[in-house]
């Protein structure tokens, strides 16, 4: 079921995103688009098929998540789980800045290291992605990036359903906008401190192995810090 609704929240985003912008493009759409060719059909073709891929391994750990805090041996919850709204909002805010970070690291390993970079690679075959490759990544890059799933509700108590729902709704979509291909208009495309859809489009088209630009999700200040932002 995790992954039927998995698959139901990718083409709500991608799908509704790929048609208003790609199915159903006009002019003054187009002046916003980070690259003015667009992918070829085949290319959309495969970013779907590794899209679901990668979704049966991004199941995984949400699926084990629950299953440990079924049966007592996590300290996830659902409801209010006798915490207050105040502690609520402070872990949908920890999860936040741990799971920004853990996804730069992780993204920024793929770059920086020939084995982590033999996985991750699979993801930059589409160097002028389209909202479809949010997740097109191998099996094992799509499990790696799911384990906070799994081990933030081991280390203190969580609402499981905030947690869930923070990855698909705030990350997923989030990873849309970074993968739309556009600008836009409302958000500077060298805003100082956010990772903005051009940023992501330079990502694709410039990083390669070694060369880890822009590995950053929603802020900027993990590549600032690391001294990976792109030199020009």
């Amino acid at each position: 079921s995790l992954t039927l609704m998995g698959l139901l929240s990718q083409f709500v985003f991608s799908g509704g995103a790929f048609y208003y912008y790609y199915v159903d493009p006009t002019y003054e759409k187009w002046v916003w688009k980070s690259n003015p060719e667009y992918p070829k059909p085949e290319k959309v073709r495969e970013e779907i098929l590794q899209m679901i891929k990668g979704l049966c391994s991004a199941t995984l750990c949400p699926a084990f998540s629950l299953y440990l805090a079924r049966h007592g041996q996590s300290y996830g919850y659902c409801g209010l789980g006798g915490f207050s709204v105040g502690y609520l909002a402070l872990t949908f805010l920890v999860t936040w800045v741990v799971s920004d970070f853990y996804e730069f690291f992780y993204h920024h390993l793929g770059h920086r290291y020939a084995a982590c970079w033999e996985n991750h690679r699979h993801h930059h075959v589409f160097f002028n992605p389209s909202p479809f490759s949010v997740i097109a990544d191998e099996y094992i890059d799509q499990f790696a990036r799911s384990t906070p799933l799994v081990v933030l509700p081991l280390l203190v108590p969580i609402n499981q359903d905030m947690l869930f729902l923070q990855y698909a709704f705030f990350f997923y979509g989030y990873g849309t906008y970074l993968h739309l291909g556009y600008e836009w208009e409302s958000i500077s495309a060298d805003h100082p401190w956010i990772n903005t859809s051009f940023q992501h489009y330079l990502h694709h088209a410039t990083s390669i192995k070694n060369k880890p630009y822009h590995t950053g999700f929603c802020v900027k200040c993990w590549d600032q810090l690391f001294g990976t932002m792109h030199p020009d």
